[in-house]
């Protein structure tokens, strides 16, 4: 296909057409209020938040179940920014971006990976990513006697079992939060496209 062809092409039209109606969407959302805007640019760094102090907990209760008594700032360090930066990209990803792009425009698909982001990134990971730095800290300062490999996965899963059930409550809100964050940020969504003039020209629209 020549670059005239593409440039004709359906695919590139749908492709121009997509991208107009997010500067208009974003040019809308610019003039919204400033709560709604404060609320789609940072509203992220809530549930973000929130997955740092699940991390910090679970990271907290491994080493108790461990006795690492050594190493408190390098084992907290990583378990505050990873879990915050991973969640608010993935969101930002999966449900920001694409909402106010123009999309995501089912109500239902945006509230439910709002809440599959809050349960499994900003709630079971943290977990799990507190399970491997606990365990390589207890094996390097030997403060608690780690079983053989036909023990291991038994051993890890009883060691997981209580933290699971103390961090439950945290993941429980990581749920809450990533849809109630997700029904707000499609709220703000539907605005914007009320406020999108109907049967005018896109070229006019951003005129």
């Amino acid at each position: 296909m020549t670059g005239r062809e593409f440039l004709d092409s359906p695919q590139q039209s749908l492709y121009l057409e997509s991208l107009k109606r997010a500067e208009i969407i974003q040019k809308i959302l610019n003039e919204l209020p400033k709560a709604d805007q404060n609320l789609v640019n940072h509203g992220s760094y809530f549930l973000a938040a929130n997955s740092s102090l699940c991390g910090l907990a679970a990271n907290n209760f491994f080493r108790k179940i461990l006795h690492v008594r050594k190493a408190s700032l390098v084992s907290a360090l990583p378990m505050t920014v990873i879990p915050f930066l991973s969640t608010m990209a993935v969101y930002e990803v999966f449900v920001r971006e694409p909402l106010f792009a123009g999309d995501l425009n089912c109500e239902v698909c945006a509230v439910v990976r709002g809440g599959l982001i809050g349960a499994v990134v900003g709630g079971f990971y943290p977990v799990f990513l507190a399970l491997p730095m606990n365990a390589s800290l207890a094996a390097r300062y030997a403060s608690s006697p780690l079983p053989g490999k036909e023990n291991l996965l038994r051993f890890w899963l009883t060691a997981a079992q209580p933290v699971f059930r103390k961090t439950s409550m945290g993941i429980l809100v990581q749920v809450l939060t990533g849809l109630y964050l997700a029904t707000k940020h499609h709220g703000i969504y539907v605005k914007v496209l009320q406020q999108m003039p109907t049967g005018r020209d896109p070229e006019e629209l951003q005129a």
